[in-house]
């Protein structure tokens, strides 16, 4: 007779969705309000939503904040990713990483790929991990944010997703 492991448990998490641009406002931010939903629907506690100027200083103080704050688990950021002069998450989110997670960018980039050819080149997609708290990067269009949600972040976000997860590497509460 053969016994089957039962599925394991979903665990919420407390994630903060952050939409960095110069001109977005809550009625114009369709990436932020996309991650938003999404985060709700799966069953996770949003613990804000907000936007934030694309200036190196003033987003880095407001990651650093959220991964020094032992309540959020997970950061998700849209914004600021591409290869302008005003496009600063690369360089304000980078230096506060522990440990970064190159599978991400690499996988986006693929997935992306499918969609919009090699215009992908210029996404500078990518995540990591800080003091207990998870942080991935994505550009800031809807589509992207689609992309990156439904190919890579909700599984690695839900802790019944197998083989693995990044769950049970985030601060427990």
């Amino acid at each position: 007779m053969s016994t089957k492991t039962p599925d394991p448990v979903f665990t919420p998490l407390r994630i903060a969705v952050v939409t960095v641009s110069d001109t977005r406002t809550d009625a114009t931010d369709k990436s932020g309000q996309y991650l938003l939903e999404q985060v709700q629907a799966a069953g996770h506690e949003l613990i804000e939503k907000r936007i934030v100027k694309d200036d190196t200083y003033k987003l880095r103080a407001v990651v650093a904040s959220y991964i020094a704050d032992d309540s959020v688990q997970a950061v998700l950021l849209t914004g600021g990713t591409g290869f302008t002069f005003r496009d600063n998450t690369v360089a304000a989110v980078t230096p506060l990483l522990d440990m970064h997670i190159e599978g991400f960018g690499e996988l986006f980039r693929a997935l992306s790929h499918a969609e919009i050819g090699c215009s992908t080149i210029q996404s500078r997609a990518f995540a990591g991990l800080a003091n207990g708290t998870i942080v991935f990067c994505m550009p800031g269009s809807p589509g992207a944010c689609k992309t990156a949600w439904e190919g890579i972040v909700a599984q690695q976000l839900d802790s019944r997703h197998k083989p693995c997860n990044f769950v049970d590497k985030l601060k427990k509460l």
